[in-house]
C-alpha cells in the first residue's frame, strides 16, 4: 500500500511572521497556578490577563480580566507591565501558555492560569459576560 502523503502548503501561503512564530514553538517551563490560587492573586491586585479573541472575552469571562488578545500581543506588549506578576488566561489554559512565556522571555513576571476560563467559571469563581471587564 502506498504511503500516506502529507498535504503540501498552498503556494501562496505565507509563513508566521517571527515574532508569532516564537508564540507558536516554547521550550521552557511555564510557571502556572489554578483557578482559586490566581483569584486570590487577583484579589491581591495582580492583573489578570485574558488572550482569547473579542467574541469569545464577551461571551464570558473572570471578572476584572483585562483583554488582550494572543493575535495581537506582540504588537501590544508595551500594554503589558513587565516589571510587575500578570496573571494570563485563556479558554483552556494552552493560548495563555503561549503568551506566558512570550512575556517571560522578554522580562515578565507572568503566570499561567490552569484550565483557563472553562475551569474558572466550573469553580464558580466570579465571571462577566460583556465586553467590559
Amino acid at each position: 500500500s502506498a504511503a500516506p502523503t502529507r498535504p503540501r502548503p498552498s503556494p501562496n501561503a505565507s509563513p508566521a511572521p517571527p515574532q508569532l512564530a516564537s508564540l507558536l514553538v516554547s521550550d521552557t517551563r511555564t510557571p502556572e497556578r489554578d483557578v482559586a490560587e490566581a483569584a486570590r492573586r487577583q484579589h491581591r491586585g495582580v492583573l489578570l490577563l485574558d488572550v482569547r479573541e473579542p467574541d469569545e472575552f464577551a461571551e464570558v469571562h473572570a471578572a476584572g480580566a483585562r483583554l488582550l488578545p494572543l493575535s495581537e500581543l506582540t504588537e501590544r506588549v508595551g500594554e503589558v507591565p513587565l516589571d510587575e506578576a500578570v496573571l494570563v488566561i485563556c479558554r483552556s489554559g494552552a493560548r495563555s501558555a503561549k503568551a506566558t512565556d512570550y512575556l517571560n522571555e522578554r522580562g515578565g513576571q507572568a503566570t499561567n492560569v490552569g484550565g483557563g476560563t472553562l475551569a474558572w467559571v466550573e469553580a464558580g469563581l466570579p465571571t462577566s459576560s460583556s465586553t467590559t471587564p
